[in-house]
């Protein structure tokens, strides 16, 4: 984390600093690329009076527009820090004879620009823990989300709210209250101990507050900058830090259960037990999981989440007619030089911070597979997407990928994909082409795709076919050889082959992926894969909601399933159950 100014407001949580994340395996393999970022509004900064000012030396000014418009740090700053801290970890490693990850603190020089690192201590929390126990927080029940920040920790508490104002305050804090403030100092702690979460308006993940939660393990979210005038004494709320990187404030006493698994007891399968993520800013709580990979990676959470806007409204403003959403596009802009930088910035680190987490488990990246409505939901979208009655089977998937209408936003996909694999050395992506109607459609993608940079074989990349299509099933024989796999889309399979519209609540009773005719074609499917030496997986809802199909699915031999991530320690247990079975 980052800041403009002395480190002082970084510490304490007067200010929301600007994030970084790099990749150490393949920065130590010669990958000098930053894994992803995150803007902070670095509200003020802390510097130096001016000359022969002895009463008060320091002072904080506001940060100018511009500068916190901007990243306080530059990639070549941002490198040398690492391998900094690489080398500072390696000789303490070195030193006490086993892995010592540190914490370290560095300061930029005003005068020559050269980065200097000013502290370095232990890591006396995350490395601490025991990794062959995983403990989740589920929230099992919903509220209003009052107001959110950067979640500190994986945990989740309840209590009544007490706002500290001063320190003379503190006085009036109770055991098991919600503790929210502007900010924290280390004189709070005695306090800070008997508080069940603690909230702050202003602090990133380094702060004092953040420090303090992580080393007790109570739940924390930082930088609420609404907190004090939203929230109430006595008010009951929900601390929820279980969803990734941004914790959410909730309205009331949710209720929720603490899932407590002993990796140590799960034993291992020759079936590959993948699961299904979307999320980048769960992937790296995820990836504690025993699992073999990522067997479905979902584009359209990111390009929904972190890019937002219409990737052709991103290349041709033109076609956008909102002036909202001309100011919208404008804003989302500032600091990229263009529209297709941004998309393919924002893409990569969302995708390459999926691959990172599960570096070198294979991780299966799908193509964008939005229906053209769900397209035009995007920012900038209304007026580039064509009306369809039935979009679940229009303008979707590989149709779209080498169509005039979207062959440039497909082009930035790839240059994204090429990015997490070329510049920051994940080559564990695996590439996935969707909703792929015919041969001579796969033929034309595998051509688009190479043309921007995505060519099968070189170095090492693979393309999976996602298999839902009754005529994957029928000419797996002809798409095989523009393939190194498949993963069947139990979803959309069963639609079709019963062609029963999974939407449509009026026949939802007929959609059933255990139906005859659709183990048919999962049968069907994953022999004429294996008839062409071709990886075979599944990453539809069926071997989640039903362990029959997960059984059935190993009795034929299937290499991979990929399970929603709740469901992977049952389906996995019951794996390896069935599979010493069937080696009897």
């Amino acid at each position: 984390t980052g800041a403009y100014g002395l480190g002082e407001n970084v510490v304490q949580g007067t200010v929301d600093p600007d994030e970084y994340y790099v990749h150490k395996p393949t920065f130590r393999k010669g990958f000098r690329t930053v894994l992803r970022r995150r803007l902070g509004k670095k509200q003020m900064k802390m510097v130096y009076a001016a000359s022969g000012d002895t009463r008060e030396p320091i002072r904080n000014i506001p940060t100018p527009k511009s500068e916190r418009k901007k990243f306080c740090l530059t990639d070549d700053q941002i490198m040398t820090l690492t391998d900094y801290a690489i080398k500072i970890e390696d000789h303490y490693s070195k030193l006490k004879g086993c892995t010592s990850p540190m914490d370290t603190e560095f300061a930029v020089d005003g005068l020559d620009g050269k980065v200097y690192i000013v502290q370095a201590r232990p890591e006396t929390v995350v490395s601490q823990r025991n990794v062959m126990e995983m403990k989740q927080y589920v929230l099992e029940g919903k509220a209003t989300v009052l107001t959110k920040g950067r979640a500190v920790g994986e945990a989740i508490a309840a209590g009544n709210v007490r706002i500290i104002n001063n320190t003379e305050e503190l006085r009036l804090f109770k055991d098991g209250e919600i503790l929210v403030a502007d900010t924290t100092t280390p004189d709070w702690e005695p306090v800070l101990k008997r508080a069940s979460g603690i909230i702050t308006m202003r602090g990133g993940r380094t702060c004092h507050a953040a420090i303090v939660a992580r080393e007790l393990g109570v739940p924390a979210v930082v930088g609420c900058e609404n907190a004090c005038t939203l929230l109430e004494n006595g008010q009951k709320i929900t601390v929820n830090c279980s969803s990734g990187d941004i914790g959410t404030i909730l309205e009331g006493s949710v209720p929720f259960r603490i899932k407590i698994t002993n990796i140590s007891e799960i034993k291992p399968t020759k079936t590959q037990m993948m699961i299904n993520l979307g999320n980048p800013e769960l992937a790296f709580g995820l990836s504690f999981l025993p699992c073999d990979g990522v067997g479905l990676a979902r584009m359209e959470f990111i390009i929904n989440e972190y890019i937002k806007v219409h990737p052709m409204a991103l290349l041709h403003l033109e076609y956008v007619k909102d002036i909202k959403d001309h100011l919208h596009i404008a804003r989302l802009l500032e600091g990229y030089s263009t529209g297709a930088d941004y998309m393919i910035q924002k893409l990569s680190e969302g995708v390459g911070t999926l691959a990172a987490a599960f570096y070198p488990r294979p991780v299966v990246i799908r193509l964008s597979d939005f229906k053209s409505n769900e397209y035009a939901s995007l920012i900038g979208g209304k007026g580039i997407e064509p009306e369809e009655a039935n979009p679940m089977i229009g303008f979707r998937g590989a149709s779209r990928y080498t169509h005039p209408a979207y062959e440039e936003g497909f082009a930035l996909e790839c240059k994204a994909l090429r990015r997490v694999r070329q510049d920051m050395g994940l080559t564990n992506l695996i590439v996935m082409v969707p909703f792929c109607r015919t041969v001579k459609e796969a033929k034309l993608v595998s051509e688009v795709m190479r043309k921007y940079g995505l060519q099968r074989g070189e170095n090492g990349l693979k393309v999976y076919m996602m298999c839902e299509i009754p005529n994957n099933v029928i000419s797996i024989d002809e798409f095989a050889p523009l393939f190194d796999g498949i993963s069947i889309g139990s979803n959309d399979l069963t639609q079709l082959t019963l062609g029963c519209d999974r939407d449509n609540e009026m026949i939802a009773q007929d959609f059933d992926e255990r139906d005859p005719g659709v183990m048919k074609m999962l049968k069907l499917a994953i022999e004429g894969a294996k008839r062409n030496s071709l990886h075979t997986g599944i990453c539809g809802q069926a071997p989640s909601d039903y362990p029959e199909i997960a059984r059935y699915l190993v009795e034929l031999g299937i290499d991979s399933i990929s399970l929603i991530p709740d469901t992977l320690i049952k389906t996995k247990q019951m794996c390896a159950e069935l599979e010493q079975e069937l080696a009897k």
